[in-house]
């Protein structure tokens, strides 16, 4: 695993975004204490962690605090030259509103393609790559989970070594498929999500379903004929859909039940041992992007990163997906701009739109999004916050835009509409059919997925230091001044090629560890 040796921030420094700011980020480990001198010349009058803002010029009561150039807020009382400027002195601008916005107005400059680059994958036969050569089991309801479970275990233990081809085997629990408003409009978001997932390219076209039998959600309608993966591209004939249900009369006992899904899984595994990695373009990757556990240094460090990252993966013919609603909406003027298509832009506007409405039934607004983690990693609020986040998205058109649990169908960059949920989010890029996974993290999270690789991104050195054995790239070397934003994303690049090629595993792969699937049911429980 990637590590990188320890460097420590001696002399005060402090990061800008842009040159109209007036306040800028403290960079060194620990913070600096209140005397410090800056690069600036303005002498702290308090101690300011890591991170977190100091005033470059004397900001009086009403003055915009600008970041990135933009008011991420506004003083609620005057704030000397040198004076640490956190959350509780600011006040939150209002939302940007969903008129008048700029429509695929900014064309970005056309990127040269890149050509050339590959990695060793599992082609399927409705054309998709995995990653992983995986048996998933799919589960229509929450009540068979304990059995499944019960199965897993044993099959991995027992069936698994026998078919050293297979990567592993994953259950696909979820606390969805009954007590739940079925046929509700919203309702189709966690269907079609669990539904996507059950496809996802790391699975190989197998589909192996565990049901009770009395749920909402029976098997025909979560995996209807129509969905079915293909068996042979040129035959163009389906796989049957093969469910085990657990209230069949035919089993007499809970290990007839066992038994039963073992039986299942070998056929299966038997299949999925024959396929072999064979070389394919990078075009094939299908990236999701994400973070979590953010600060200050997101935005300064890991996404810009992966920013430049993505337009590689872009230029590459990759497909490429950024999220998070809460996260980007703040900066959706920006993102509208950058649309190829005007309907692009109002496809997002459209999503952006119903997500207020989804907000504004529960009642809270978007200042809801920001954790006591995100403002002790210095982001005062959402509006700093959406700022760092969409620069992972880099600086390609963006393309297309997917509701909540959709199946991606384009190439390039993408807006996947989702919460800005962790574990959510990352359960609806799944659906939308990502073989990769790249996390970014500032304040550490050791969250993993087990369907596809997870690459964490460390956006601070300290970070990536402590946790030595869970981070797969370093960031932090950026704000030290070791490395450029360039290199690490041709470092992240390049690496996303290994792990998606199996030559490396990622720390979330070697420990096993993995968050529960989180499906995203607007609609009523009932």
């Amino acid at each position: 695993m990637p590590q990188t040796p320890p460097t420590r921030l001696t002399a005060p420094r402090t990061v800008r975004m842009h040159p109209d700011d007036n306040v800028a980020i403290v960079a060194n480990d620990g913070g600096l204490p209140a005397g410090s001198l800056l690069p600036s010349g303005q002498i702290l009058r308090d101690r300011v962690p890591q991170g977190h803002k100091v005033a470059l010029v004397d900001l009086k009561q009403g003055a915009a605090v600008l970041r990135y150039g933009v008011p991420i807020g506004h003083a609620l009382a005057d704030i000397a030259a040198g004076s640490w400027v956190h959350e509780r002195l600011l006040k939150l601008p209002p939302a940007c509103g969903l008129e008048d916005l700029p429509m695929a107005t900014l064309k970005p400059a056309a990127l040269a393609p890149l050509q050339g680059f590959t990695f060793e994958g599992y082609r399927n036969a409705d054309g998709s790559v995995g990653t992983r050569n995986i048996l998933a089991i799919t589960q229509t309801v929450q009540c068979v989970a304990g059995v499944t479970e019960f199965a897993l275990q044993r099959i991995k233990a027992e069936l698994l070594p026998m078919f050293p081809h297979v990567d592993d085997v994953v259950a696909l629990a979820h606390s969805y498929g009954c007590g739940v408003a079925i046929d509700a409009p919203d309702a189709s978001v966690p269907i079609r999500t669990l539904r996507n997932i059950s496809l996802n390219p790391n699975f190989g076209g197998e589909l192996m379903v565990i049901s009770l039998g009395c749920e909402k959600l029976q098997p025909e309608r979560l995996l209807p004929a129509g969905s079915m993966p293909l068996i042979d591209a040129r035959q163009g004939a389906a796989r049957p859909l093969d469910v085990l249900c657990l209230q069949d009369p035919a089993h007499v006992g809970f290990m007839s039940m066992i038994e039963a899904i073992l039986r299942q899984a070998r056929e299966h595994l038997q299949r999925l041992n024959q396929r072999r990695r064979e070389t394919v373009p990078a075009s094939e990757l299908v990236v999701g992007l994400q973070c979590g556990g953010s600060d200050a240094f997101s935005g300064v460090t890991a996404n810009p990163a992966v920013g430049f990252c993505s337009d590689l993966l872009v230029r590459a013919g990759a497909s490429v997906m950024f999220s998070e609603t809460t996260e980007v909406r703040d900066g959706i003027a920006h993102l509208t701009a950058r649309a190829s298509t005007p309907e692009v832009a109002q496809t997002m506007v459209r999503e952006m739109a119903w997500y207020d409405a989804y907000l504004q039934r529960g009642q809270v607004d978007r200042s809801a999004n920001t954790t006591p983690g995100n403002k002790m990693g210095g982001l005062s609020n959402i509006v700093e916050k959406a700022l760092g986040s969409i620069v992972k998205s880099g600086s390609a058109a963006i393309t297309g835009v997917l509701g909540p649990g959709e199946k991606l169908k384009t190439k390039g960059l993408t807006y996947a509409a989702t919460p800005a949920s962790d574990f959510i989010c990352g359960t609806l890029q799944l659906a939308a059919g990502m073989n990769l996974h790249v996390f970014t993290t500032g304040r550490g999270t050791p969250y993993g997925l087990a369907a596809v690789p997870v690459i964490k991104v460390a956006t601070r050195s300290e970070l990536a230091r402590r946790w030595h054995d869970l981070m797969d790239v370093n960031a932090g070397t950026i704000a030290e001044g070791s490395a450029s934003i360039e290199d690490v994303g041709w470092e992240l690049f390049r690496l996303l090629l290994d792990v998606a090629s199996g030559r490396k595993k990622t720390w979330a792969e070697h420990w096993k560890l993995h968050n529960a699937l989180v499906l995203f049911n607007p609609a009523p429980v009932t």
